[in-house]
C-alpha cells in the first residue's frame, strides 16, 4: 500500500530536475540523519535514557498502592510520573486528594492524558472490571500492572515476572526483554552502527542508481512517504522507493499479486526488498530499528485493532524494517483476518523474546532470503 506525497513545486520540472529534486531531499535527510546518529552515540557511551518519562495511574486504593505512590514521589525514582488514582470510594490519607474519579473512568483519562502504564489494584472478586481493564490497555498500547497483596490476589492475571517499585512487588503481563536499559541501549547502538553503515557504503552509490531507475520507470516522485505508528503510538513518515504508478487507491488497497499498478522496476525492488532501505533513514532518526514488527499503514490498524487480540502490542517496540513475521513467510498482502492474527502473534513473540543474538539471526535470514524465491514478495 502508498500514497505519494509529492512534492510542492509550483513550477514544472523536467525529469533530470525531478531526480536532482528527490535527491536533495533524501541528501538533506542524510545530513540530519548524521547529527541524530551523533546524538545517539553519545546517548550511548553517556549510557542517557532513551525513553521518556513513563506517565502512570492507579486503579483501585490498597495500602500498596499508598506505597507505590511514595515511590512515585521519591525526588530520586526517575522515569515515572504518577497522575492520580481511581476509586470507587473516597480515600483517605496522602492519596485522597489525588483521586481523579471512579474505576470506569480511567479509561477516557488514560487515552486524553496519553498514559503509559496502569497499575491494577482491585480486589480478585472484580474479575470482570480487571478483564475488561486489560482489554482496554491492550488495544490502547498501555502497559497494564498488577500490584497483588493478600487482601487483593487476582487470579486472572499470569505472572509472567515481577518487578519491585521499592518494597512492592509488580506483576507484568508478559515478559519483556527491552523493558531493561542495557537491552535498549544494546539495541539502539546495533541499529545506528548498522544503519550508518548501510548509510555510508551503500547509500552513495545505490541509492543515485535506483533513484534515477524509479524515476524512469514512470511519472511520479522517486521516494513515497506514508504515515505509520511507531513505538507508543507515536506517528512517524515512513521513507520507502516508489514500487507503484500514480493512483488513488494507495491508502485502501494493498498491493496484490500480479497488482497492475506496480511497475516493472518496483516489482523487482519489491521482491528483493530494495525498495525498503530508505527506512535506515527512519532508524537514524530514531523512528524504527533494524529489526521489529513491520509499521502498518493507518488505515490497517483501524481495521484490525479491536478485531485481533493483541494486535497494538506490536506499538509496544520499534517497528522495524524486517522482522521475524517477514523471515518467516508473513509479508507482503494479509489477504484475511486469519493471515493478519498470524502475523501478529509472531510479532508478540518476538518481543517477549527478544535477544540481540535473535535480531542477528533475523538479519541474516532476511539477507539470504532476497537471494531466494519468496511467494509473498511481490
Amino acid at each position: 500500500m502508498e500514497r505519494i506525497i509529492t512534492p510542492n513545486s509550483g513550477a514544472p520540472v523536467g525529469r533530470n530536475g525531478d531526480v536532482g529534486q528527490e535527491l536533495s531531499t533524501l541528501l538533506r535527510s542524510g545530513r540530519m540523519s548524521l547529527q541524530n546518529v551523533q546524538s545517539g552515540l553519545n546517548k550511548v557511551l553517556t549510557l542517557e535514557p532513551l525513553t521518556s518519562v513513563k506517565d502512570l495511574v492507579i486503579v483501585g486504593y490498597s495500602p500498596a498502592a499508598e506505597e507505590i505512590f511514595q515511590y512515585c514521589e521519591d525526588q530520586t525514582v526517575r522515569g515515572y510520573r504518577f497522575r492520580g488514582i481511581f476509586d470507587d470510594e473516597a480515600i483517605a490519607g496522602p492519596l485522597g486528594s489525588r483521586r481523579v474519579g471512579d474505576v470506569e473512568a480511567v479509561k477516557a483519562f488514560a487515552v486524553q492524558n496519553r498514559i503509559d502504564i496502569i497499575y491494577c489494584a482491585l480486589p480478585g472478586t472484580r474479575r470482570q472490571d480487571i478483564t475488561d481493564l486489560m482489554e482496554f490497555c491492550e488495544r490502547n498500547t498501555i502497559r497494564f500492572r498488577v500490584i497483588p497483596s493478600a487482601e487483593s490476589f487476582i487470579p486472572v492475571v499470569k505472572t509472567s515476572d515481577l518487578e519491585f517499585h521499592g518494597s512492592v512487588p509488580v506483576s507484568k503481563l508478559r515478559k519483556e526483554p527491552l523493558d531493561r536499559p542495557v537491552h535498549r541501549w544494546l539495541k539502539r547502538a546495533f541499529d545506528i552502527v548498522f544503519a550508518s553503515a548501510v548509510v555510508l557504503f551503500i547509500f552513495t552509490w545505490l541509492f543515485p542508481i535506483l533513484g534515477l531507475l524509479v524515476k524512469l520507470s514512470s511519472k511520479g516522485p522517486v521516494f513515497f512517504k506514508q504515515m505509520r505508528l511507531g513505538r507508543d503510538n507515536q506517528q512517524f513518515v515512513c521513507w520507502k522507493f516508489r514500487s507503484m504508478r500514480m493512483n488513488m487507491e494507495a491508502d485502501v488497497k494493498q498491493a496484490t499479486k500480479d497488482d497492475p499498478r506496480v511497475t516493472r522496476i518496483g516489482r523487482f525492488l519489491r521482491k528483493s526488498n530494495l525498495d525498503e532501505m530508505p527506512q535506515f533513514i527512519n532508524v537514524l532518526l530514531g523512528h524504527m530499528s533494524v529489526v521489529g514488527p513491520r509499521p502498518h499503514p493507518l488505515r490497517l490498524n483501524d481495521q484490525y485493532r479491536d478485531i485481533i487480540d493483541k494486535y497494538m502490542v506490536r506499538h509496544f517496540v520499534r517497528p522495524g524494517i524486517t522482522g521475524w513475521a517477514q523471515v518467516n513467510g508473513f509479508r507482503g498482502e494479509t489477504r484475511t483476518p486469519e493471515l493478519m492474527e498470524r502475523r501478529v502473534e509472531l510479532d508478540v513473540w518476538y518481543l517477549e523474546n527478544w535477544s540481540f543474538w535473535l535480531d542477528l539471526r533475523i538479519v541474516v535470514k532476511t539477507v539470504t532470503n532476497m537471494f531466494g524465491k519468496d511467494e509473498m514478495a511481490y
